[in-house]
């Protein structure tokens, strides 16, 4: 029996233990009737969610939960302040799910909890508003839009740009051909992230902190890093790279843009984690090349600043697109990212529209009111960004990460000989090695990382040809008991 089939045989006979706390529970809504939301992790975007949500009409937010006792502390002191409303505080996710007083989860965790988080509040009658990306790995992805359905729930992701009218309207004007025929679209990361640090002993568990639960699926393996918190990002068991954590709305973005309704046939990618010696095992520098037909995608992720020493904003593309997207068409380029963006020329210049100003598409979203409607509705289809929308976006980010993951050590040449057949990749390669050189990188101690070429079955989300072996096995993982997602949700 494969590593795989195995997996899933162990997972589909635990599903039934593993949900006997869920009791599905569906409350019916009428148009007076607050929504109770229940806000699953406790940090930054945590606190976001919690602000807004409760300054909405028509919503209560009655229970909050982290794994860190010091992180609930503070949203029950703002409760306590501003609202006499109690809120109830859980450390454990599956004891809030027993709670037939909540109505939809709002989970802003770390990545490796999205798609189980997803699935569990399914199975216990919850709607999900999910933070991006919706998966870890691909097939569980998969697995949260199959609880979806199958509990007949409401599952926003949190790639809000898709409820932007701005970007709404312009997407609709470049697939009605205005400016002709699309030919590539572009994604940028340009963000600059520092170090991480490197220990050289396990870094005591914070305090108040139930690190069991904290780890969920993932292995729970002693802390090899200086920080619990964020620099989760940073390491495979947890996190995805910035092309998973902020990239994954841009990569949403050229999928919309490039109007794919799914899974490319093809990947590669190259890139490294460079000048750092820290304890992060994800690259910090990354392109990915997904061959769509007939307009491929190309991914950029830049976490270095502009040069060595100066801790400011990398060069942007064409002096407008740091982090967004650009859509090179026959007739120009649209240039964006949240809130819209306008129509650029070859060189960068602004096109005029029949008014005389330049052509742009404006409009910012407003998610979490797209998402309540959608639950007093019960339609999906009001959803801006349903689960299925960000489990395919998502999987584009695994899949280059999957690339880069098998890929060997090799010479800028070789990746220039892989590149010299597309003009396109040829220009990131240039980018990526100005890029490098700016930040005095020594590829002889680091050299570059070269993925391979990978094919894949975008119906079945599995990896063919050669290298499928090893690729599949990152189409999924071995979940750590009870944090199991189900074959069967």
């Amino acid at each position: 029996m494969s590593r795989i089939t195995r997996r899933r045989f162990l997972t589909a006979s635990l599903a039934t233990g593993a949900a006997a706390w869920l009791t599905p529970r569906s409350r019916v809504l009428g148009a007076n009737d607050d929504i109770r939301i229940a806000i699953v992790g406790c940090g930054g975007k945590g606190g976001d969610h919690f602000k807004s949500f409760r300054g909405m009409k028509g919503v209560r937010v009655v229970a909050i939960c982290d794994p860190d006792q010091s992180h609930t502390g503070g949203f029950i002191k703002a409760a306590e302040k501003d609202n006499p409303g109690k809120i109830e505080a859980y450390q454990q996710y599956q004891k809030l799910l027993e709670n037939k007083d909540i109505d939809a989860v709002v989970l802003a965790t770390p990545n490796h909890w999205h798609a189980l988080g997803t699935v569990w509040g399914c199975q216990a009658g919850k709607d999900v508003y999910c933070e991006k990306p919706s998966s870890h790995e691909i097939w569980e992805g998969r697995k949260a839009v199959e609880a979806a359905r199958k509990h007949n729930r409401i599952v926003q992701a949190g790639t809000q740009h898709r409820s932007g009218p701005g970007l709404q309207a312009a997407f609709e004007y470049l697939h009605k051909g205005e400016i002709g025929k699309i030919l590539y679209a572009r994604g940028f990361c340009y963000k600059p992230r520092g170090s991480i640090g490197k220990v050289t002993a396990p870094t005591p568990i914070p305090k108040g902190v139930d690190y069991d639960q904290w780890c969920g699926p993932a292995p729970m393996d002693p802390l090899m890093r200086k920080n619990l918190h964020y620099d989760w990002h940073w390491v495979w068991p947890t996190g995805n790279g910035d092309i998973g954590n902020q990239g994954i709305h841009e990569m949403d973005l050229c999928r919309w843009a490039l109007n794919q309704p799914g899974l490319p046939a093809r990947v590669f990618s190259f890139g490294g984690r460079f000048v750092y010696d820290d304890d992060a095992t994800t690259p910090n520098t990354l392109i990915s090349f997904y061959d769509y037909k007939p307009a491929p995608l190309i991914f950029e992720v830049r976490g270095l600043p502009r040069k060595k020493g100066k801790d400011e904003p990398m060069d942007a593309y064409k002096n407008k697109v740091r982090i967004g997207i650009a859509v090179i068409c026959e007739g120009g380029i649209f240039m964006g990212g949240a809130g819209g963006g306008g129509i650029y020329d070859k060189d960068g210049n602004p096109v005029m529209g029949k008014d005389g100003k330049p052509l742009k598409f404006v409009g910012e979203s407003d998610h979490r009111a797209n998402f309540l409607k959608a639950v007093r509705s019960r339609k999906k289809e009001d959803l801006a960004a349903d689960i299925e929308l960000c489990h395919l976006s998502s999987a584009l980010c695994h899949l280059g990460n999957i690339s880069y993951r098998l890929g060997k050590n090799a010479k800028l040449e070789d990746i220039a000989e892989i590149a010299k057949a597309d003009k396109e990749a040829q220009d990131s390669l240039e980018r990526f090695k100005a890029h490098l050189t700016a930040n005095e990188a020594d590829l002889l101690k680091t050299p570059a990382v070269l993925g391979p070429w990978l094919t894949f079955d975008p119906d079945k989300e599995q990896f063919t040809g050669p290298l499928a072996e090893e690729a599949n096995k990152l189409v999924t993982r071995e979940y750590r008991k009870p944090y199991v997602v189900p074959e069967q949700v």
